[in-house]
């Protein structure tokens, strides 16, 4: 059972066969998949899946907070379960290409007191962008 999987159980979410198939589509490391190729794939597992599904399982993912919207630079809202594990993203200027990452350091304690302008830190994001190999060529 996939990561995703059981922290909804755990939950006590309903896991109906249209909310089990788009997490098991979500499964895996660097899945940042946008909601049309969540679509996509869980209809290939179950076909009678709409698109409106898809976006309310996502939507409702996200609420709970077990699922991370990414978004890029213009492009489509990407979908990234690995939200409970602390990580950044490399994302590639050319193809859209998203991996997790996880530099060393703590970005809240990196930003030097004078930086802070008396803010309370609670979190904070970090993107790196660059060419993948691919696109760079």
């Amino acid at each position: 059972m996939s990561d995703l999987l059981e922290r909804l159980r755990e939950r006590g979410w309903r896991l109906t066969s249209q909310r089990r198939v788009v997490a098991e589509v979500l499964d895996g490391e660097h899945v940042h998949l946008t909601a049309d190729e969540v679509h996509a794939r869980a209809a290939e597992r179950l076909p009678e899946i709409s698109r409106a599904t898809v976006y309310n399982t996502l939507g409702e993912l996200v609420t709970l907070g077990e699922v991370i919207e990414v978004s890029t630079d213009g492009r489509a809202k990407r979908y990234d379960p690995n939200a409970h594990h602390p990580h950044q993203h490399l994302i590639c200027t050319g193809c859209g290409a998203i991996r997790d990452v996880h530099p060393l350091g703590d970005p809240l304690t990196d930003l030097p007191a004078d930086q802070r302008f008396g803010f309370a830190l609670s979190g904070a994001e970090v993107t790196y962008r660059g060419l993948c190999p691919v696109c760079a060529g």
